[in-house]
């Protein structure tokens, strides 16, 4: 094991000694050693694969030929887990920092840094706002960055995430020599945004292809009240290898998991809304082969490795044509024969664009978070969970506003901290005392005088605790992490806070930055339906669909022969369903009752509307108004249409 890695550290290894003697391959897969060239040459590089093309090895192997650190940054804990076990059990020094890492492994980690001994640290994209992280990181000699999931860098892009847009100045403040990005869902315009950020030339943009000539798709159009009967029939006609069923809701998943069972197939839910370790538990037994089909939301399977999927079925409409390509491309990851079918229903749109609509924030709301912001001082620091809860915003929502200020360099981010720690004592408050200067005993039990008792629980706000007993907060940090560090308390940290400084520069008011913002949030969500109804068009177009998909990717192929099309199968078309319900008089009765009750979760008609749409919001959540019988009743008429009929009521 250890023999492997001495061996690269021979100045004259060749990245096909790598390639065999760590890796096992004796050949590179298509567009692996282009990219891997470019980076040894030192350029910045974009890698477009499939899913499960092997875009992993042109970061991994260059990593282990190059003098200092590759950093890794993934949205996926368990990409990362199972990348960094692969790689350890390989030889080779890789780790991952990640929520679920404790603190004596954080500092072994960061020991292996500074020693220059650690070759690849795969790390969240949220870590790089850390400022104590990245000033480690500036202690390190970082030759090599590799961004997976790189579309989620861009605004055009089906997946965009605000940390994301952080990552190139940091690359160039970090003085980064190469860049890898990688994707496996980006349309030109994606991937021209993507080289921008990252300076990569356009002949760096290495694409292997987006077809897939082992899968099958097959379009079913299906009513409602058909997709149970057919989705039954085609796992039954095709019972050979493992499946996954793609659904939108939770309780969809539930619910057809046991309409597949009582029809005798080996079928589970799987969501966000089921226990940690039943996931767990579910994934695992999928992957050994005891559990035959997945019926679950897109939560399922990213990062997940499993070669030998058989058939991905789309139950509900996919939110684009990224995620169709991401979702479908799970199949035949070993390269054997695979089916991926859509019993598609026009149906699903207004639940699909509802969740889209329902996450736009309103005027007043952004109006209030830049009130908020502006109102702060030159130095500040803000609980993003406390803001969504008094906007009314969702979390995400909030970060990405505040990136969108971050970005026009309105405030500057100074990194997140600890507000407040947990602390359970191990031993008796006498016994932890003992042993220490009378001035450090007397220190303690202020400090624990200023929590909150619980049972077995200690609760600080830290600087609650600074103000009471006229400490620093810094002090009171150490004082706690040092406790723990003797083994005599575990200390949970809670009520992470980000902080920023206000640029006595940028002096636009808040009429300017709220139009700003809205204006951004538009913009996203014209896209996102756009994306939507691009997926309608594939199911109804009369032509070829791997070909659609292709020329939507920016390439070309002659029609597949095998797609449902191509066979005669489906001639194209209108898509069954689309009954988009109104308003009735009965509903009209109780939007007045609401608006006359005035609940203070629901004074906004934006909130009112989202809670008549099912769609849960902080301030619906905090009040358990998601237990009224009221809540979801218009779940099936379309957002916009309710959001109007609110306004008109409220004024």
């Amino acid at each position: 094991m250890h023999c492997r890695f001495e061996m690269l550290n021979q100045p004259m290894a060749e990245k096909e000694d790598v390639l065999q003697s760590v890796f096992g391959h004796s050949q590179f897969r298509e567009g692996q050693e282009a990219v891997i060239d470019i980076l040894l040459a030192g350029r910045s590089a974009l890698a477009l694969f499939p899913t499960g093309a092997g875009k992993s090895l042109c970061y991994q192997l260059p990593a282990l030929m190059l003098e200092g650190l590759t950093l890794v940054v993934s949205p996926l804990i368990a990409l990362m887990k199972d990348q960094v076990e692969s790689l350890q059990s390989r030889g080779v020094q890789a780790a991952r920092l990640d929520s679920t890492i404790d603190r004596k492994e954080i500092e072994e980690i960061y020991s292996q840094m500074n020693a220059g001994s650690l070759k690849l640290l795969y790390v969240a994209p949220e870590r790089l706002a850390n400022d104590g992280f990245l000033r480690r990181l500036r202690r390190v000699k970082i030759d090599l960055l590799a961004v997976d999931e790189a579309h989620c860098i861009s605004e055009w892009g089906h997946n965009f995430r605000p940390d994301y847009l952080k990552i190139a100045p940091l690359a160039k403040d970090l003085s980064i020599p190469r860049v890898l990005a990688l994707t496996a869902t980006a349309t030109p315009r994606v991937a021209a945004d993507i080289r921008a950020r990252f300076q990569i030339r356009d002949s760096d943009h290495v694409q292997t292809g987006f077809s897939r000539p082992n899968l099958s798709f097959h379009v079913h159009p299906s009513s409602s009240d058909e997709r149970d009967q057919n989705l039954t029939e085609l796992l039954q006609k095709n019972p050979e290898g493992p499946a996954v069923v793609y659904v939108t809701l939770q309780q969809t998943a539930e619910r057809v998991a046991g309409v597949l069972s009582r029809a005798g197939l080996d079928a589970r839910a799987y969501h966000a809304g089921m226990r940690d370790d039943h996931r767990a538990d579910l994934q695992d037994d999928f992957m050994g082969g005891r559990v035959a089909i997945v019926v679950a939301t897109i939560a399922f399977g990213m990062g997940v490795d499993k070669a030998d999927i058989r058939h991905v079925y789309h139950y509900n409409l996919p939110k684009s044509l990224e995620n169709y390509v991401q979702e479908s491309g799970r199949a035949g990851r070993d390269g054997n024969d695979s089916t991926c079918e859509i019993l598609a229903c026009a149906d699903d749109l207004t639940v699909l664009e509802n969740f889209i609509y329902g996450d736009t924030p309103s005027r007043s709301a952004l109006k209030s978070l830049v009130e908020h912001v502006l109102l702060q001082g030159t130095e500040f620091s803000i609980s993003r969970y406390d803001l969504s809860q008094s906007r009314d915003i969702r979390p995400s929502v909030v970060s990405t506003a505040l990136t969108y200020l971050e970005l026009e360099e309105v405030i500057i981010p100074r990194g997140p901290f600890y507000g407040g720690y947990r602390v359970q004592l191990l031993r008796t408050i006498d016994q932890v005392l003992a042993g220490h200067t009378a001035a450090r005993q007397n220190f303690l039990k202020k400090l624990f005088d200023s929590g909150k008792k619980g049972r077995s629980w200690y609760t600080f706000d830290i600087a609650e605790s600074a103000f009471a007993i006229s400490e620093t907060e810094d002090r009171i940090r150490k004082a706690i992490q040092y406790l723990a560090d003797m083994g005599d308390a575990v200390v949970k940290p809670t009520g992470l806070r980000h902080s920023y400084r206000l640029n006595s520069n940028k002096k636009s008011t808040v009429q300017e930055l709220t139009t700003f913002l809205v204006e951004r949030f538009e913009t996203r969500e014209t896209g996102e339906i756009e994306r939507l109804h691009q997926v309608v068009e594939l199911c109804e177009t009369p032509e070829c669909i791997p070909q659609q998909i292709l020329e939507y990717f920016g390439e070309s192929m002659k029609p597949c022969g095998s797609c449902s099309y191509c066979t005669g199968q489906y001639s194209g078309g209108p898509l069954p369903g689309n009954d988009r319900p109104s308003i009735q008089l009965e509903d009209a009765e109780i939007l007045q009752e609401l608006c006359d009750e005035g609940h203070p979760a629901l004074r906004q008609p934006r909130q009112l509307a989202r809670f008549l749409c099912g769609l849960s919001s902080p301030a619906t959540t905090r009040a358990k108004l998601h237990r009224s019988d009221h809540f979801g009743i218009l779940e099936n008429v379309p957002f916009l249409d309710v959001l109007a009929h609110v306004e008109s009521l409220i004024g």
